[in-house]
């Protein structure tokens, strides 16, 4: 039996971890998982859900703050994995630790490396309105997912997807390389090859200015934002210095000289807004300050928006 240490943090890496204990060949030895955090209004410290599965089978979890230089670094020194594997864990990994392992340490990146390097690989893929994605199964390095690659699969990116469809996709995607690319590092029969540095690209943490939408942009880039940002945090505007975020839209395909950011159509279902390079955008599903998620015929019953009125540029 290989004993593994297993290092994750969200629901991403959930299905992963649970293949894994059900593996016959492989003993989870540690879970190793951020510390809990504490989350919503009330401030309730929650644990992650990599942790709430490891609990569940009694498996022993290890939360360190910052991994290097820990005690917990040391306990996973001492337990001599025969492989050590993260998905998403969320904090670097030392490179003491990276040459433990009698098979090495891998890590289960949901891109298809060389492209999207970073946090947010998932995010940038529908920001930058790619047409496929996937997952990659690397060797791990001290420069960040810069390893070797084992193996990879993709999946289309269909309209219908965001942020939040892709990550259950590209989470379930991981789970069946993984354990179908197990056997092989296990055999030593796997190959790998080198990425191609000149093709690298990087999707560092989605930030605060990001989710403002920019009605400069054409049509079809705002429309990827707020798929990119759906379920959470959600893109946003203002109007009248008030937040306005925008969970659905769709392109419209006609043109207008109006400036961005002004309703050039507004009716009992019709929100249409100009956009860069005298595109249009309709807003579909929407969320005033202070108020629920809605449709765009639900908002539009008691707005007082009229034609010609501009979201903050």
């Amino acid at each position: 039996m290989r004993k593994v240490i297993f290092m994750g943090t969200p629901s991403f890496s959930v299905p992963i971890l649970q293949a894994l204990i059900e593996e016959e060949t492989i003993e989870i030895v540690a879970v190793v998982t951020q510390p809990d955090r504490k989350v919503g209004r009330k401030q309730i410290l929650t644990p992650s859900p990599v942790k709430k599965l490891a609990t569940e089978h009694e498996i022993p979890v290890l939360q360190p703050e910052k991994l290097s230089g820990s005690s917990e670094m040391q306990q996973i020194v001492e337990m001599e994995p025969d492989l050590l594997i993260t998905a998403a864990y969320g904090q670097y990994v030392p490179t003491k630790l990276l040459n433990i392992p009698t098979y090495r340490a891998i890590n289960v990146h949901a891109s298809l490396l060389p492209k999207y390097r970073g946090a947010a690989p998932i995010h940038y893929a529908v920001l930058k309105g790619d047409d496929v994605t996937g997952v990659t199964i690397m060797y791990m390095e001290k420069v960040m997912d810069a390893g070797d690659i084992i193996a990879q699969r993709e999946i289309p990116i269909t309209k219908e997807d965001d942020t939040g469809t892709l990550f259950e996709k590209l989470s379930l995607l991981g789970r069946d390389l993984l354990m179908d690319t197990l056997p092989k590092i296990f055999a030593r029969e796997n190959a790998s090859i080198k990425q191609d540095e000149s093709k690298v690209s990087f999707s560092p943490m989605i930030s605060k200015e990001q989710e403002k939408i920019d009605w400069e942009q054409t049509a079809k880039e705002i429309y990827n934002l707020i798929r990119a940002l759906r379920p959470a945090p959600g893109a946003y505007t203002l109007i009248e210095e008030t937040r306005f975020k925008v969970w659905d839209s769709e392109v419209i395909n006609q043109g207008t000289s109006k400036d961005p950011g002004t309703i050039i159509k507004i009716d009992k279902e019709h929100l249409y807004v100009a956009c860069g390079e005298q595109t249009v955008l309709s807003l579909k599903e929407v969320q005033p300050a202070g108020k629920k998620r809605m449709g765009i015929d639900d908002y539009l019953i008691g707005t007082d928006l009229e034609l010609d009125d501009h979201f903050t540029v």
